[in-house]
């Protein structure tokens, strides 16, 4: 099971001390919300930011996985490669043409992954399936941290992984992503979740970044 802290709850005046006190901790992916005030109603950062982040990245050897929330994701998913993002996940609702959009990112060298909104249907993506790395459901609408896990998601989660499993497709990452903390990991990772993202469950104002990684890990029984 994955541990994906987001960034977008860290405190971006000290981005560097955020990034080596959780990568101290074991934490080898990164997930990186972008968003571009269009698909969702909330702006965060580009391509730029990620590149500057990359280096202490590649130092731990961590995992950069870029969630385009953006309108339009084909115009932008060379420079999130060119930035060294390794997974680019855009979202099945903002792509016209989804299978064009997930070939062009694997031309790309890099590995492909659809998000789905909570009132998307798994048959968004079930013709694509073989073509992904990773699948993504999200557990709360997306543009904002902090908010609360929707309960109907387990299910999702669970058909998903049955999807995945009868196909063959064991590799695929199977990623979830919205309000997920200590008390629910176990349970979405029971679920059928292989990588978990987690804001505020990490980046919560006024803890230590060690314990809040560490108190996920406990509930993962590591």
């Amino acid at each position: 099971m994955h541990i994906a802290p987001s960034i977008l709850t860290a405190d971006f005046a000290h981005m560097g001390d955020e990034l080596t006190a959780i990568f101290e901790a074991g934490i080898r992916w990164l997930h990186l919300d972008v968003m571009d005030g269009r698909f969702v109603p909330n702006i965060s950062f580009g391509p730029m930011l990620i590149r500057s982040l990359r280096p202490i990245a590649e130092q731990y050897g961590v995992v950069l996985d870029a969630h385009l929330m953006i309108a339009d994701p084909d115009r932008y998913v060379e420079d999130f490669a060119a930035a060294g993002c390794e997974y680019i996940t855009v979202h099945a609702e903002a792509c016209t043409h989804l299978h064009r959009t997930i070939q062009h990112i694997r031309a790309l060298g890099k590995k492909p992954g659809v998000a789905l909104n909570p009132a998307t249907p798994l048959s968004a993506i079930e013709e694509v399936l073989p073509d992904l790395s990773l699948a993504l459901i999200m557990s709360v609408n997306p543009g904002f941290g902090g908010q609360r896990f929707i309960p109907a998601s387990l299910d999702k989660i669970r058909r998903l992984r049955a999807m995945l499993d009868e196909r063959g497709l064991n590799d695929v990452v199977l990623q979830i992503d919205g309000g997920v903390n200590k008390d629910l990991i176990a349970t979405v990772r029971d679920a059928g979740a292989t990588c978990a993202v987690t804001g505020s469950a990490v980046y919560a104002p006024g803890r230590n970044r060690a314990e809040t990684v560490a108190e996920l890990r406990q509930a993962l029984g590591e």
